[in-house]
């Protein structure tokens, strides 16, 4: 990747950031006001601003036609640019569905801790779907690998029954893997919550097509045409805080597999691993047990957006090992319910 690259998509996120609308998600939640930046001539808007205007079109367009949509919320960077699209097409309101986590028990503490304080913050309601419950009512098995990452599936559908959800919003991006590439912005999941890539709807101009049965349900993807580096200049743009892990910060890591796996409870290194610190940030936040950090030195939003610039590879296949289980492990995953 050429440095003109680099400073262009850099110059790019400066630009966005001096003409910001200066509410974060955290101004967005309060009672001084909503957003404030004028709707630009048509001829005048960037590509960060159609981003938003697709993704803001598609989030009311499910709360128009569904009955009981809800929104996937992990804590993780794009559920938060999701939450954050969410309060900006309501605003003044409150954003009309709850949030939906499902919690594996192997989350980094850092993540709850900021989940827990932006729901609250937003007076949003937390449906949680507890990995450790199945567990502990024989439902589910602990894998040999340790990784909880696929046992997802059977709490979410779980939740989804439970509550009745006829739309979730889901964060997936299509650049993130071929699987996800395939999919339609609204996905059509079966009364087993299953997903078959051959059953489903052309997606023409604007136009979605959520019919569906009883039974049956939707994922709903906003952020589907969106890119990792779209990602982090909409959080440059909006000044959007994350969870601090998402940053270069001094860790207690070990080396396995060519990536940096942090050293805690539910990710202990083997009598040959060597445990150093090192200064490493993660691209993306799934369970300790499964995702690895990478070495970097990005303090800021904008030292990311340069780093990822630069980047040759997605951060799912950067630095998510149950994404190595097989070629087709994402694939499989989604066929049998998750995400």
């Amino acid at each position: 990747m050429s440095t003109q690259i680099t400073d262009t998509a850099i110059e790019l996120a400066d630009a966005s950031a001096t003409a910001t609308d200066p509410h974060s998600l955290n101004g967005l939640a309060s009672s001084a006001g909503g957003p404030t930046r004028p709707s630009a001539p048509a001829e005048e808007l960037n590509s960060l601003d159609l981003l938003e205007s697709e993704a803001i079109h598609i989030i009311r367009e499910v709360v128009a036609e569904f009955e009981r949509p809800a929104l996937l919320f992990s804590g993780g960077k794009d559920s938060v640019v999701m939450l954050h699209l969410a309060t900006k097409a309501f605003w003044p309101g409150k954003v009309p569905f709850p949030v939906l986590h499902v919690d594996t028990g192997h989350n980094f503490p850092e993540v709850i801790e900021f989940r827990d304080r932006t729901v609250e913050r937003l007076g949003l309601r937390l449906e949680v779907g507890s990995v450790q419950a199945f567990i502990d009512s024989g439902e589910l098995s602990e894998r040999a690998d340790g990784t909880r990452n696929p046992l997802q599936t059977v709490p979410l559908l779980d939740a989804i029954a439970k509550n009745k959800f006829d739309a979730v919003f889901g964060g997936g991006r299509r650049d993130e893997d071929k699987a996800r590439a395939k999919e339609r912005i609204l996905s059509l999941r079966d009364e087993f919550g299953q997903w078959d890539p051959r059953n489903q709807r052309p997606e023409l101009w604007n136009l979605y097509n959520g019919r569906h049965t009883v039974g049956q349900h939707v994922r709903a993807f906003p952020i589907s045409n969106w890119t990792e580096l779209d990602i982090w200049r909409y959080i440059a743009r909006e000044n959007i805080e994350l969870p601090g892990l998402y940053y270069a910060h001094d860790r207690e890591v070990y080396e396995r597999d060519g990536m940096w796996r942090a050293v805690g409870p539910v990710s202990e290194p083997r009598p040959d691993e060597k445990v150093i610190i090192k200064q490493v940030r993660y691209r993306t936040v799934g369970d300790m047990s499964c995702t690895g950090a990478v070495a970097s030195d990005a303090t800021t939003v904008h030292d990311v957006v340069r780093e990822v610039a630069a980047s040759t590879l997605t951060e799912r296949g950067a630095t998510r090992a149950d994404d190595r289980i097989s070629e087709a492990a994402m694939e499989d995953r989604k066929k049998d319910g998750y995400f």
